[in-house]
């Protein structure tokens, strides 16, 4: 996610290179996160649990010898009395890392595996295409690197007839996609993004559910905001995936939860998101939270935080695009605001995360909206964000950012703020704050006392001047500090 920050927030000298630095760390966060996320491969063993019951007893489960290996690889390639049975082993064997290490190094091993995988029998394909799926899910490079040459055919297998089989050929391509931008670029010429167009139509749930972790890790590839994302855009993927995330929450989490983040990437990556506004997609996330809230319980959520936190974050960062295009075109719907408060609410022991996510959200929703902060007055949930305030650092800092956003709006909004009983609660923050907090603190006092002149006095009574005191002479508050003081001089 971006942050974007709140145009009439004129901050005073040193505040702006604080919120700079602040900015490039979340960007380096977010880049090491990304590139974690990147090499997370899968496994489907869950596939194969019945295998066991068909190999021969007593299969040895030792170290294969090289001599073996070729052995077996021989067995498959002169035919064996029952080639199924030894593919079957050779899957296993290819559990282990030397055994895959000296598979690959063994002439013309790929070449036959490929071979099986193309075959005319549904049970050998299968085989083979476990096989595959082992080979691809290895930590060698060499390995995976090895298994590139069956690209073409996983492509073209997934407008295949048997769901299982799409499922094994979309997990195998999404191990492979991470390996390189070398193997990414080979599989985008082979026509990668048409193919998984085809399979976001597909009525199995297991298929979409792969579907989606294959493009979750083709858009988080490093050059995808300049080659990838631009063609997911003309392709058309992104209605598909928001009507999957839509039918995948009431049918099945883990489809929803593999679109929500591919949607995540393709808006946080700024390549064109007026594309993704323009087919109304804000206001189908604003419908589908609203609808979520609603029938979500405190104690039964079965995984929806999974999917609520890249939903809530890709609304934030476009609300942040539809700040920019007028007030005609601004969220007004306070039912937002009401599904917001009951994810913090239910969300802010387990899972803090989901509350930063809704509270950049409503920051977001409360720049320059009047009716969207009047309704966070009206509705009363002013104390909720108040009561956030003994939280961690970085909620702390949002909650400030949302006030400030009200207060802001003038001096009717800072009078309700007042009657709320904001002051005592900025200033017991303000004792054991932070830097950054305190910051932020001094910025919304600044903009209290510029639109109420009661708050001053308020703020005198509650020995505010004495808790200033520390800060005068320190560079980094001074100036925010002397302007605060100017208002006890007025």
């Amino acid at each position: 996610m971006w942050r974007k920050n709140n145009p009439k927030h004129k901050s005073l000298l040193g505040l702006e290179e604080l919120r700079a630095h602040r900015r490039e760390r979340e960007t380096a966060l977010r880049k090491a996160r990304r590139e974690q996320q990147l090499i997370s491969k899968r496994l489907l063993r869950d596939l194969t649990e019945d295998h066991d019951q068909t190999l021969e007893e007593g299969l040895e489960t030792q170290t294969l010898s090289e001599q073996q290996v070729v052995q077996m690889i021989k067995d498959l390639q002169h035919g064996s009395a029952n080639k199924l049975k030894s593919l079957v082993a050779l899957w296993h064997r290819l559990q282990q890392k030397n055994v895959q290490l000296i598979f690959i190094k063994v002439e013309g091993s790929l070449r036959l595996l490929i071979g099986l995988f193309t075959s005319s029998f549904a049970d050998i394909q299968m085989e083979a295409a476990r096989c595959l799926h082992e080979l691809s899910h290895s930590d060698e490079p060499e390995v995976t690197k090895a298994c590139l040459p069956a690209t073409p055919y996983l492509i073209t297998y997934l407008s295949g007839h048997s769901p299982e089989f799409t499922e094994l050929c979309l997990y195998t391509l999404g191990n492979l996609i991470v390996e390189s931008e070398d193997a990414r670029n080979q599989l985008l010429q082979q026509g990668l993004i048409s193919a998984l167009t085809l399979c976001a139509q597909s009525p199995h749930m297991r298929v979409l559910e792969a579907f989606g972790y294959a493009l979750s890790q083709l858009l988080q590839a490093k050059e995808a905001p300049e080659k990838i994302i631009p063609m997911v855009l003309g392709s058309g993927l992104t209605l598909d995936i928001l009507r999957l995330i839509l039918f995948g929450s009431q049918n099945g989490i883990g489809v929803a939860v593999e679109l929500a983040w591919c949607l995540h990437y393709i808006v946080s990556s700024q390549v064109n998101n007026n594309v993704l506004i323009s087919q109304d997609i804000v206001q189908k996330l604003v419908i589908f939270l609203i609808e979520t809230a609603a029938h979500i319980s405190k104690n039964e959520y079965h995984g929806l935080e999974l999917m609520i936190c890249p939903i809530v974050r890709s609304l934030g960062n476009l609300l942040a695009v539809v700040n920019t295009a007028g007030s005609n075109s601004k969220i007004q719907d306070g039912r937002l605001l009401v599904a917001l408060f009951v994810f913090m609410q239910i969300f802010k022991n387990d899972y803090v995360f989901i509350v930063r996510e809704c509270l950049w959200t409503l920051n977001n929703l409360t720049v320059e909206n009047p009716v969207i902060s009047s309704a966070v007055l009206h509705l009363n949930l002013i104390p909720v964000l108040l009561e956030l305030l003994t939280h961690s650092n970085a909620v702390t800092l949002l909650v400030l950012l949302v006030l400030c956003n009200i207060a802001n709006l003038g001096i009717a909004y800072c009078q309700q703020l007042r009657q709320k009983g904001i002051l005592p609660s900025i200033v017991r923050t303000f004792v054991s704050a932070d830097a950054e907090v305190a910051h932020q603190c001094l910025e919304l006092l600044n903009i209290l006392f510029r639109h109420c002149p009661e708050l001053v006095g308020d703020f005198n009574q509650l020995s505010g001047l004495q808790l200033l005191d520390p800060y005068k002479e320190q560079p980094d508050f001074k100036q925010q500090v002397q302007a605060l003081v100017n208002y006890f001089q007025a």
